[in-house]
């Protein structure tokens, strides 16, 4: 092979390492902080619900209302979550928690998974009080993907492939994780809530 050849050879293999570099220089490493049954000791369970390892994901589906909330916090994040709900299930994603012990969606930015919202504002898809859901989402009886990208001030929802919110909101600059299992009138629980896999990458 000629210096010509060689020096082309050369340029088209660094062209490719810089390539394949851009593609994963978006975000850190991907965190997985629920795999199947595994996961429980990522987070630290907040109220009663029944938080338990069963059939291959982490459930809950008693109690008066509750959390997981991840032992580590987060600022510019991407989520990535696969879960399964009831048609009754009042549950979401809480990111930048800023106070982890007592978690609302007015101290956090509370993605929802909720299909019977009484309010369909901020129903399956939309973040209480900050974005509103685009259309009418159902994540009942199925299992779904939802992808949250929170950097700085902008907030994105990808929820099944299709973008169903999008928000800029500066209150809570960062804060843990929290997966809910919510509760309904007087405390009666509302469906199940499935976590499959749940994994995160600082941006």
């Amino acid at each position: 092979m000629n210096f010509t050849k060689r020096s082309g050879a050369a340029l088209v293999a660094t062209l490719m390492l810089l390539g394949g570099c851009a593609t994963t220089g978006s975000g850190g490493s991907w965190q997985t902080l629920i795999d199947g049954a595994k996961g429980l000791d990522n987070f630290k369970a907040v109220g009663d619900a029944n938080w338990r390892a069963e059939g291959g994901a982490i459930v809950a589906d008693k109690g008066k209302g509750g959390f997981l909330v991840s032992k580590q916090t987060y600022r510019d994040v991407e989520i990535k979550a696969e879960f399964w709900a009831d048609d009754t299930t009042n549950s979401g994603i809480f990111v930048r928690a800023s106070d982890p012990g007592t978690i609302t969606a007015t101290n956090a930015y509370e993605v929802n998974i909720y299909d019977r919202r009484p309010d369909p504002t901020y129903a399956t898809g939309g973040i209480v009080d900050v974005a509103k859901v685009k259309g009418v989402y159902k994540a009942a009886g199925k299992w779904n993907t939802m992808v949250i990208t929170a950097k700085g001030d902008q907030f994105v929802i990808v929820l099944n492939g299709v973008e169903t919110s999008r928000g800029s909101d500066a209150k809570h600059p960062q804060g843990p994780i929290a997966l809910q299992f919510g509760a309904g009138p007087e405390g009666s629980p509302l469906g199940s809530i499935k976590w499959r896999k749940v994994q995160v990458r600082s941006l």
